[in-house]
């Protein structure tokens, strides 16, 4: 009989990281079958889905509450699988309000768990880490420095480096890309990541564009590209796209590219600011929620920076626009500044390399899948 394996994930970042892992297990094992919540590129790898991320990934304690109703039934019906499938380990990928909630029944099972993308304990206190200790099996992480906070609190951690820098590549040159957006060689591009849910899209996307529109008179020979997440609706960002006074390019498949390519990027804070790191385009952080969300969250986060390229760093190396600083003229300004100040562009990119160096080697989703591999014996 096939080897059962519970996989979790609830958001675009997770669906990739659990595919990377997916598919380097299946090199190690290919008789498993793997069934869980995830996207469509765990789906591609042939995870089984009950429910997709785009029904699952809301921002925000408030937006998350309205959903409570939905958040209940998915958790009865994971339940109910853990009873029926009886899966020989169960694997959970970020995602900690749904994830450390299931881990207790998982637990109550005896089935073996195994965290692959640690929650940010860090950010939000260690009052999780006591919970993950009594629940999870092995935990992995992406981050050298929560390697040493699971060790101390004596939680059985394995440091796999970040497997992002696997998975950031272009596929085009970029005479190439430049051609397929129509840019000109003297043009500046700037590329826009709005972030891959609805509630980001509409609260983040209208200043970006704002603060293009904005610097245009001062830089003419400006254009301005936005990456399409997969977990949005075209339309849904074209709608958006049609208020503004910018020609305005819609890149699908080729964020990566983007990033590249583009002189600077606005990007909203989550994966997309470490996978611009690794890339090492200088780029602004820019991360605004609703107001209670705001309000609530204010008072638990622990850490100075919101950005994880600073964090990592442990200073400020990426300008950082939150919440009420999320303000065109502002960062309008900024983006100037750093377009036309040669030594402050060059000092970033410089400060960037030294983030991608402290991520680790490539290799992550490999090292992952073999942690994994020895749990199933």
């Amino acid at each position: 009989m096939n080897k059962q394996i519970l996989i979790i994930a609830g958001e675009a970042s997770g669906d990739m990281h659990g595919a990377g892992l997916v598919t380097e297990l299946r090199k190690l094992y290919p008789d498993i079958d793997f069934y869980g919540l995830g996207g469509d590129r765990m789906k591609e790898t042939g995870l089984e889905i009950f429910y997709h991320i785009n029904r699952l990934s809301f921002m925000g304690f408030f937006e998350v509450l309205k959903n409570l109703g939905f958040f209940r039934q998915v958790m009865k019906k994971m339940t109910q699988i853990l009873d029926e499938r009886k899966p020989d380990l169960a694997i959970l990928i970020d995602y900690p309000g749904f994830n450390l909630k299931l881990a207790e029944e998982i637990k109550k099972r005896k089935i073996p768990l195994v965290y692959y993308i640690s929650p940010q304990v860090w950010a939000w206190g260690k009052g999780r880490i006591k919970k993950i200790r009594k629940l999870v099996d092995k935990m992995i992480v992406v981050f050298p420095f929560e390697e040493k906070i699971y060790k101390d609190a004596q939680v059985d951690v394995d440091f796999i480096s970040h497997p992002l820098l696997d998975v950031v590549k272009t596929s085009l040159t970029e005479d190439e890309f430049r051609n397929k957006l129509g840019i000109k060689e003297n043009e500046i591009l700037i590329g826009l990541l709005p972030g891959s849910r609805i509630q980001e899209i509409k609260k983040i996307l209208p200043t970006m564009l704002s603060s293009c529109e904005i610097v245009k008179p001062r830089l003419k020979d400006l254009k301005v590209a936005v990456s399409l997440a997969p977990t949005i609706e075209k339309n849904l960002l074209e709608s958006f796209l049609t208020q503004t006074r910018l020609e305005i390019v819609l890149v699908e498949n080729f964020t990566y590219d983007l990033m590249r390519y583009s002189d600077f990027l606005l990007v909203k804070s989550g994966t997309s600011t470490l996978e611009a790191a690794i890339i090492g385009t200088p780029f602004l952080v820019i991360y605004k929620t609703g107001f209670l969300t705001w309000l609530v969250a204010r008072s638990l986060v622990k850490v100075p920076y919101i950005g994880m390229v600073n964090l990592i760093c442990g200073k400020k190396i990426v300008p950082e626009f939150v919440q009420y600083d999320v303000k065109p003229e502002k960062i309008a300004l900024e983006m100037y500044n750093f377009l036309t100040d040669k030594e402050k562009y060059q000092k970033t990119k410089d400060e960037l390399s030294e983030v991608k160096e402290k991520l680790g080697e490539k290799g992550g989703y490999k090292r992952g899948a073999e942690i994994v591999f020895r749990m199933l014996g």
